[in-house]
């Protein structure tokens, strides 16, 4: 359990691009509803051995939930992520047009960091730039990455997550980062899953280069849960386990992997990812899941395509 974090994504807001998550979460989806939704899979992951949640400013309210959370169970073992780049504009409306805006900028940072220490109240471990990609002006911008850099003095990790087709080199490229001598980041956040592995070497190397690697999207954004691959499904009866779990495992497979977040939204859904916990998968079943995967630009075009629902 110590390699597995829960991640807010699917229950700060009302819409979600995630498969499967309807039918687990109270139809009005209302503020209050949603935040008890939150708590309740906070308290399934807690009491079952889980010390890493993972959020974000444009998670909705999922920093407001938490923070709530942590005020009222007062553990003092939980590690917290968070992350900054993305704006919830959603207006807690499942049709909305847009639901976040991406703006790397000194700005925005400064605004999204002091909102996320006010709503998180000193529980903040590690903050990320959200979804970082290559061509980001955070990699021109010296000033935004000095005031980054700042966040060590407050015993604030700093970190990216990577999302798009040319992951591995956003990864590579940001590890050369270095503000005053001293590495800028320490830990990254990347899609990893049976049907995009594209990032595995450049995470491997992150792993080896001393960074904290977390895998995000292990699902595929429930895909491989709700809508399986034949042999996903073969391998889940074979192991008496559900897809998901499979596909959970699969990730736990990876040495280099720190923390390997689930993005459950309902208690029962947390028990039935975290089984992935007690299954091994053999060479042969590994063998199996790695001819599932997919090119990185077809993958990356069918998660755009999901519907926020």
């Amino acid at each position: 359990m110590d390699r597995l974090g829960i991640g807010l994504a699917a229950l700060g807001r009302p819409a979600y691009i995630n498969v499967g998550r309807a039918a687990a979460l109270p139809p009005g989806r209302s503020v209050e509803q949603m935040r008890e939704a939150t708590w309740d899979v906070l308290d399934a992951a807690y009491a079952a051995g889980v010390r890493w949640v993972d959020t974000a400013r444009s998670y909705g309210r999922a920093e407001e939930f938490l923070g709530a959370w942590l005020s009222a169970r007062a553990p003092d073992d939980v590690t917290v992520s968070s992350k900054w780049g993305y704006a919830y504009v959603g207006e807690w409306k499942t049709d909305a047009a847009v639901h976040e805006v991406k703006e790397h900028s000194l700005g925005r940072y400064r605004a999204q960091y002091k909102e996320t220490r006010e709503l998180l109240d000193g529980h903040l471990s590690v903050y990320q730039v959200h979804s970082l990609t290559e061509d980001s002006p955070l990699f021109k911008d010296l000033r935004l990455q000095e005031a980054l850099a700042e966040l060590r003095a407050e015993g604030v990790r700093v970190g990216f997550s990577t999302s798009g087709p040319r992951q591995a080199d956003t990864i590579r490229r940001a590890m050369t980062l270095d503000v005053s001598g001293q590495r800028l980041f320490s830990s990254v956040q990347s899609t990893w899953n049976t049907l995009e592995t594209s990032g595995e070497e450049a995470l491997r190397e992150a792993h080896e280069a001393g960074l904290h690697v977390l895998l995000k999207e292990v699902l595929a954004n429930g895909r491989l849960a709700v809508q399986p691959p034949a042999a996903v499904e073969v391998l889940a009866a074979e192991h008496g386990v559900a897809p998901d779990a499979v596909a959970l495992a699969a990730a736990l497979s990876r040495p280099w992997a720190d923390i390997v977040l689930i993005g459950a939204v309902s208690p029962g859904q947390v028990m039935s990812n975290l089984t992935a916990s007690r299954v091994l998968l053999d060479e042969r079943d590994l063998g199996v899941l790695a001819d599932l995967g997919v090119s990185p630009e077809r993958y990356w075009a069918e998660r755009s395509a999901l519907p926020w629902t």
